[in-house]
């Protein structure tokens, strides 16, 4: 049963993606199709070299984690509202649009929006 993720809280501030992105972690390790869509502020989850405290969680990583079973894919126009460029993403992400988001929500089986 595929899974389509959107996304639009920031990676800090808020544990909105945090959660969102255990979650698709958690189902791809099951080998259940997953798909992530960052937009608004979520683009800057998929963002490489983030430095945070010792002890506190990194979306880079769990980004990865999701990116190496699944999709994640971002909205073009949220990352140049935001001045994030295609080589600043993390490996295995990539830059999207809103036709593609309606083609995922067409072909999956259960959409999350957090």
């Amino acid at each position: 049963m595929s899974t389509l993720f959107i996304l639009n809280d920031p990676p800090y501030g808020t544990e909105r993606s945090f959660n969102a992105l255990r979650l698709a972690k958690a189902l791809a390790s099951k080998d259940e199709p997953v798909c992530v869509f960052l937009m608004a502020d979520a683009v800057a989850c998929a963002k490489a070299g983030q430095k945070v405290p010792q002890g506190y969680y990194n979306l880079e990583l769990m980004v990865k984690g999701v990116a190496r079973k699944g999709k994640v894919l971002l909205c073009g126009t949220c990352m140049d509202a935001r001045g994030i460029m295609e080589g600043e993403l993390i490996v295995g992400t990539q830059r999207s649009t809103l036709d593609e988001l309606a083609t995922e929500t067409l072909a999956a089986e259960r959409v999350l929006v957090f």
